[in-house]
């Protein structure tokens, strides 16, 4: 029994529209993302769905009838987008969807010689792959104002000092991102210096991240999250944080850098780049900076050991940001501190 003339136009512009939105949303993830994996994932799905007998295909565009369509130029209320990327994204994967649902349906039927799982197959993979490129579309404005001087305000280093007084100083001095770091046990505590900070940054337009505590980040509606080796897994900070926040990693090796990048890291935070007592670690040197670059396409924050001495070697081997904690608070004048590393970072930025 083969199908009739109007299935056959039912399959033809739900391929037609299903392959549209697929592809709209590829074009996010390689023009606006560079991104090769989500990409690569994109395109995987159009073309499984594209793939179809020759036979079929003809009888496909036999029934086509694009001029006789009454949904031609039909409008339904609310149909109008504001034509931001995320309502683009968001419209066209459900257009997707949609259309991957009715082929689903419409393969049941004899003559079609069609696979229903296929389709909901590739629908269901489509749900996770939306979400995935509407996450990284909404952290892409953050991840590019990551540049610069990046001061920790690291409550061991206070010296009596206000957490809140520091981080307007680095500010003021030309910090472009701050990140408070407690490794005390009071975590209510913690909370209250992480909201109190975020509303600090946002007066001035700086990004705001928490060291380690993803409680203290999801409490304050914090940028973003830093952890390292020893804290909560990306993979699963990366699974609850709010959709928008982006994730930093520490990475010393080229396979730690690999695996945080696909954990769901936004950034990677490479050191001590030099020798300094805030780390355990032992120091990475530059080079690490320079293979890393090259094969992972996320910025670097450097971190360790570097102050206006060293800072433009930092800058010269790649790193986007320069993460400082006793460089701008050890000095008294801690605004003038921040001042002279960001003369430096700019200047090489230039």
């Amino acid at each position: 029994m083969e199908a009739t003339p109007d299935r056959l136009r039912i399959v033809d512009a739900n391929l037609n529209r299903a392959s549209e939105g697929l592809r709209v949303l590829e074009e996010f993830a390689r023009l606006s993302l560079n991104h090769p994996g989500l990409t690569q994932q994109f395109k995987d799905l159009r073309h499984g769905i594209l793939q179809i007998d020759s036979e079929l295909q003809q009888r496909l565009i036999g029934a086509r009838d694009a001029s006789g369509d009454v949904g031609v130029g039909m409008k339904a209320a609310g149909q109008d987008r504001s034509g931001d990327a995320a309502g683009t994204i968001i419209a066209n994967a459900r257009r997707a969807q949609e259309s991957l649902r009715v082929l689903e349906e419409i393969a049941r039927e004899p003559g079609l010689k069609l696979k229903s799982a296929d389709y909901e197959k590739a629908r269901f993979g489509l749900y996770t792959l939306e979400k995935e490129l509407l996450a990284r579309m909404l952290r892409k404005d953050k991840i590019k104002r990551l540049t610069g001087l990046y001061v920790i305000v690291d409550v061991e280093f206070l010296k009596g000092r206000s957490h809140r007084d520091v981080a307007a100083a680095a500010i003021r001095g030309g910090a472009r991102v701050i990140q408070l770091r407690d490794k005390t046990d009071n975590r209510r505590d913690f909370v209250k210096k992480a909201e109190d900070l975020r509303r600090l940054c946002l007066e001035g337009g700086i990004l705001f991240i928490v060291n380690d505590s993803l409680e203290a980040a999801l409490a304050a509606d914090a940028d973003g999250l830093n952890v390292g080796e020893a804290d909560m897994p990306a993979a699963v900070a990366r699974r609850l944080l709010h959709i928008d926040a982006i994730l930093g990693c520490s990475a010393n090796t080229l396979a730690e850098a690999r695996a945080a990048r696909n954990a769901g890291a936004d950034y990677l935070g490479v050191g001590a780049v030099f020798p300094t007592p805030t780390k355990d670690s032992p120091a990475t040197g530059l080079e690490i900076i320079k293979k890393i670059k090259k094969i992972v396409n996320l910025p670097v924050v450097a971190i360790g050991g570097i102050n206006k001495t060293n800072v433009k070697s930092v800058m010269e081997a790649g790193a986007d940001a320069v993460a400082v904690i006793s460089a701008v608070m050890g000095p008294e004048d801690t605004e003038r501190a921040a001042r002279e590393l960001t003369e430096i970072i700019e200047g090489e930025r230039r």
